[in-house]
């Protein structure tokens, strides 16, 4: 059961599920009244909702570590699960029964909002997870802004799926708004996902030059793709430091969260780059990022207070 949840990333998983529940319960659910902010999934379908994400998401890590293999038995041997704790057949029927389940939710809940339409989404994501693993990561920049995507799109989801199906012209100014703010979440979840996923090209290097990936630091070399992730490391920060000026200049309470959750992680992120050069530091600063991504969307939970 171990080896399963480690297969599935369930920690990952974990944190998907509790950044869209916040979405809905901490930024959306608390406006109804004061700000007449109006959803559309009941309680069931929106677990329906994040099931379906989850399970999409799961199959995407499980068919990627089934192409990872061999770049894996170098990057990470101790972590190598495919046919070592789980076969690769069971593994590939396992990525095939979750994005059924996925996708199949996904169809059920797009026609019980009467947007059939938006069952493309999960249709999508699960297409691209599989040809990013088996195809595009391979591709210089290319599968790292796939999966960057992906991510992002895990967060606007719930936005497309609450707010969208019940705009009208009384509500429309208020839903966009709030549509919005959920679309800053997601390009904050892309930028620093897309670096991250740079950061583990680096500190992957040998194992993803053995199985023929073209990455950034195996085309341009380790030095100089760790100053272009130095230098994109900026952007974020900068960015974030821009919006809380612009935008949350006058509560404090979400200030001081993000200087200190956030925008000093940035620093130190681009600190750590500027002198790494071993795959200990490396693995540190993905870290560290992963840490941010999770901060930046716990702040979610802080606008119910600072929102009057």
């Amino acid at each position: 059961m171990t080896h399963f949840l480690n297969l599935i990333r369930w920690k990952n998983l974990l944190m998907i599920a509790l950044v869209q529940i916040l979405i809905k319960y901490a930024l959306l659910l608390p406006f109804y009244e004061s700000h007449g902010v109006i959803t559309t999934l009941s309680p069931l379908a929106f677990f329906l909702l994040v099931l379906a994400t989850v399970c999409i998401a799961a199959g995407g890590y499980v068919i990627n570590d089934i192409y990872d293999v061999e770049a894996d038995k170098i990057n990470k041997p101790s972590k190598v699960i495919i046919n070592t704790h789980i076969s690769e057949k069971i593994a590939l029927r396992l990525f095939i029964i979750l994005n059924v389940i996925g996708v199949g939710i996904g169809f059920y809940l797009s026609n019980g909002i009467g947007k059939s339409g938006f069952f493309v989404i999960f249709f999508i994501a699960s297409a691209l997870l599989y040809i990013y693993s088996s195809f595009l990561k391979q591709i210089l920049l290319v599968g790292n802004v796939i999966v960057s995507l992906v991510v992002a799109l895990s967060i606007l989801l719930v936005g497309v799926f609450e707010l969208l199906p019940v705009i009208n012209d009384s509500n429309r100014e208020i839903q966009i708004f709030f549509f919005r703010l959920i679309l800053d979440y997601a390009i904050f979840a892309f930028i620093i996902n897309f670096i991250r996923e740079l950061v583990k090209d680096i500190e992957d290097i040998d194992g993803d030059h053995k199985a023929g990936m073209q990455t950034l630091p195996i085309v341009l070399g380790r030095e100089r793709a760790n100053k272009i992730v130095f230098v994109l490391s900026l952007i974020p920060l900068f960015a974030v430091v821009y919006y809380v000026v612009d935008n949350l200049f006058k509560q404090q309470l979400l200030v001081g969260y993000f200087l200190v959750l956030v925008i000093a992680p940035l620093i130190y992120v681009t600190i750590k780059l500027f002198s790494a050069e071993h795959k200990s530091h490396y693995k540190h600063i993905s870290l560290i990022l992963k840490l941010v991504m999770l901060t930046g969307m716990l702040s979610m939970a802080l606008y119910s207070y600072v929102l009057k």
